[in-house]
């Protein structure tokens, strides 16, 4: 089996000049192949349709939970709506500023083991695939992988029954 025969079409992207807020909502909606809705990263592309890079829902809590608050002495300020106030601080940032630049892919012809190895050595979630032309046709989520292997292990009826 190969990337392209298990991977998921992409269905929506974000551009860099989204906002923190529309990644969110698009995030929250986007419904997956197996009927799931909401997602929690999505690719980045940009105006010419190349990958920019890849927003997941840690790449938004870091951006409202800033790196320096755990220099902070905690009794300058009180936690109650804390992080209320600090997500609508950051609902206008752009998707550029947060976005992980470097995304690690691969190519639709990819050998299943070439993924499963990418995500389990760079601990990834999901993997943007790529085709020749190395615009992105698809995602491989870590349940995707998983699936694949629960086919090889089990029978038709044991997978029909699960």
């Amino acid at each position: 089996m190969k990337a392209k025969d298990i991977m998921e079409q992409v269905k929506d992207y974000l551009s860099p000049d989204d906002t923190i807020k529309n990644a969110v909502n698009k995030m929250r909606v986007l419904k997956r192949d197996d009927g799931i809705v909401g997602v929690k990263g999505m690719i980045v592309l940009d105006n010419e349709g190349n990958l920019v890079g890849m927003v997941s829902v840690k790449d938004i809590l870091k951006a409202i939970i800033p790196f320096y608050m755990t220099m902070t002495e905690l009794g300058e300020f009180t936690w109650e709506g804390m992080l209320a106030e600090m997500t609508k601080k950051v609902a206008d940032k752009k998707v550029a500023e947060i976005m992980m630049k470097d995304v690690i892919t691969v190519s639709e012809d990819a050998p299943l083991m070439e993924c499963a190895d990418l995500i389990v050595k760079h601990n990834l979630q999901r993997v943007p695939v790529l085709n020749k032309e190395k615009k992105v046709v698809g995602i491989i989520y870590v349940r995707d992988l998983y699936n694949a292997i629960v086919r090889v292990l089990l029978d038709d009826k044991e997978v029909q029954n699960l």
